[in-house]
């Protein structure tokens, strides 16, 4: 290879100092200037230019690069210049100071704006301590603060710190915009990567109480969830003690390598399984999801864990008892696993906690005397009815699908059927292969569940459940739209027919739930919402993620709402004690009662009273529905 010019040389070291920028760019601004001191300073020497009439003859060299420094100086000392060679030369000087004076303060103030620029992107370390850290950014961000917000009210200086590949002005313009009350608590913003360890440092995780890790819509989320937890966990510079990590996986086959990863350390939200069970029961039991909405919200009654020393000795149904202001639905064993609705002798041990759902943690009271009166006389005990079997309606189709059916196959008789109708024939041969493996016989349909005679040919009154599918191939607004249309079209059916229903529809918005109310739907499933609360209660406290897998599993107990005829005589005097009582001889746990009337009454949360006060005296009517922890 020949060897590179002066001038290539010149060239590569101009171009290695102009990119470090205002810094390199002031380097040569003082070399040009000391270039020009210097040539004009000759010039003014080898000529011998004078200074002055007075001069014997011509300046030094020295005095001349003094009297050009002098010149770029000040531009405005000229007028006592003498003879017309000294002038230019000083003119000379003048210009060529103006133009790199130019030069340095547009620099300066270019780096000026670039490091307020810097600033606001937020790229200083976090000082907080004891915070709630957010890394990541999704839909899911803002029903996750409000929940926290919530949670953070009887603290003075609470803070929520977000980190997210986003510029800091707009996350914090879209907060503002979202959330406009913060109450007690302070929103902090970084911009960054959440896969960064260097990024991840700057929100200061090792003094956080909690880290919660958002999935975006990637097709990589899940890969991205456990990338986080181990630019944390991995961290040389980590803490000593263990992190509090709260991540959403949404592909089951991505869960074993997240636990890997997650080292008793993080704990995993599995969303599109959740939504499944969740809707497979829902769809059996209107205003199921209403209650499992109440239960994770922070506003209102959600569950604690409190020990109770008072407590050792006595039986778990004695237990149910002892509280006016909460309602006893499980013990926490000292291993730390759960029972819920336990055996109604399980004695409670030193070392077990109470799990109760009540207003706050400081509402988990002992009361001070035992309960007035169970009106007795108004107990009954009906038999359970055997299994039969249902048909269920699904219209639209997403991944989620598979889950329900899996799930439903866990409560629905031998026999039962399940149709399905979707505009996506590719569909068909997935759907059927599964009659091989199921008790239930599945069935597939071609159709546009917006066309009222398609639906109108399907006889949706001879189903026992309608379960309405979002499509996740539109965007959030168009979904919701199709199916608010496939929704107004059942409720138009039915009432030509002069019959009730029974629907429960997913919806992506949550703004759009108060105009499916118009529609009467039983329940509304709101994924995104779901896992946003469940994520937020998760977050407050690891073990309430114990809780919910039990809650929502198959087997062992599960939230029941069934008719209050089964427990309490009809219109007959009675108050919660009661009920408990009742339901307690069958070996299940009561925490709230449903009232039909009320429905569809979104004032009145639907009819449904979650922990309700155990003194008030009211009675049930046959349409009525008791709320209990029950195995099936």
């Amino acid at each position: 290879m020949s060897k590179p010019t002066f001038k290539q040389r010149f060239r590569y070291y101009f171009e290695n100092t102009m990119s470090q920028g205002p810094k390199g760019v002031i380097k040569w601004l003082g070399i040009a200037s000391l270039t020009v001191v210097i040539v004009l300073g000759a010039v003014i020497y080898s000529f011998g230019i004078k200074g002055s009439p007075n001069d014997s003859e011509g300046l030094g060299f020295i005095e001349g690069a003094w009297q050009i420094l002098m010149s770029t100086l000040d531009q405005g000392a000229m007028a006592a210049d003498y003879g017309w060679e000294f002038r230019a030369v000083r003119f000379i000087a003048t210009l060529a100071s103006l133009f790199l004076l130019s030069i340095l303060i547009g620099t300066i103030s270019s780096g000026i704006d670039s490091k307020i620029d810097d600033l606001k992107k937020g790229k200083s370390k976090v000082l907080e301590s004891n915070h709630t850290l957010i890394l990541g950014w999704s839909d899911k961000i803002f029903t996750i603060i409000n929940e926290i917000i919530e949670a953070n009210s009887n603290q003075k200086k609470a803070r929520i710190v977000i980190l997210a590949d986003r510029n800091k002005e707009e996350l914090d313009d879209e907060i503002r915009q979202n959330v406009p009350d913060t109450k007690t608590t302070k929103i902090i913003t970084r911009s960054g990567s959440p896969l960064s360890t260097k990024d991840i440092a700057v929100v200061n995780p090792n003094l956080a109480r909690s880290i919660i890790i958002l999935s975006d819509d990637d097709q990589y989320a899940d890969t991205n969830t456990i990338k986080s937890v181990l630019a944390i966990t991995n961290n040389q510079k980590r803490k000593n003690g263990k992190y509090h990590i709260v991540g959403e996986i949404k592909n089951d086959e991505n869960l074993e390598a997240a636990n890997l990863v997650a080292n008793d350390e993080a704990v995993y939200i599995q969303s599109a399984d959740l939504i499944s069970r969740m809707i497979a029961q829902t769809c059996r039991q209107s205003g199921l999801s209403i209650v499992y909405n109440n239960l994770m919200q922070f506003e209102g009654d959600e569950i604690y864990f409190t020990a109770e020393p008072n407590l050792i000795g006595f039986t778990y149904k004695e237990a149910l008892h002892k509280y006016n202001a909460s309602s006893v639905i499980g013990i926490v064993k000292k291993d730390t696993s759960v029972l819920i609705n336990p055996l109604m002798d399980y004695i409670i041990q030193d070392g077990d906690q109470i799990i109760a759902i009540s207003e706050d943690d400081d509402t988990v009271i002992l009361s001070s005397s035992l309960p007035e009166s169970y009106f007795l006389e108004s107990i009954q005990s009906a038999p359970q009815q055997a299994a039969q079997c249902e048909k269920t309606l699904i219209l639209g189709w997403n991944e989620k699908g598979f889950g329900i059916i899996q799930e439903l196959e866990n409560y629905v008789a031998k026999g039962s059927v399940t149709q399905i109708i979707s505009d996506d024939i590719a569909l068909e041969k997935k759907i059927t292969s599964l009659n091989d493996e199921l008790q239930q016989q599945i069935s597939f349909q071609q159709g546009n569940i917006n066309d009222r005679q398609t639906i109108i040919d399907l006889k949706p009154e001879s189903y026992d459940h309608i379960i309405v599918l979002s499509s996740f191939e539109l965007d959030i607004q168009q979904s919701d739209a199709k199916t608010l249309i496939c929704l107004l079209h059942l409720r138009s059916i039915s009432e030509s027919l002069g019959m009730e229903f029974s629907i429960v529809s997913e919806m992506r918005d949550q703004q759009n739930k108060e105009l499916g109310v118009v529609a009467k739907a039983d329940d509304f499933i709101i994924s995104d919402d779901l896992i946003s609360l469940m994520i937020s209660q998760v977050s407050e406290n690891k073990f309430l993620k114990n809780v919910y897998d039990v809650l929502f599993e198959a087997e062992g107990s599960e939230i029941y709402l069934k008719p209050s005829n089964q427990y309490v005589i009809s219109e007959a005097k009675i108050n919660f004690h009661t009920i408990l009582e009742s339901a307690a001889q069958r070996g299940e746990t009561a925490i709230g009662y449903r009232r039909s009337s009320e429905a569809r009454d979104l004032d009145k949360n639907f009819g449904i009273y979650i922990n309700p006060s155990k003194k008030e005296i009211f009675s049930l009517s046959d349409d009525d529905f008791v709320i209990v922890l029950a195995e099936d």
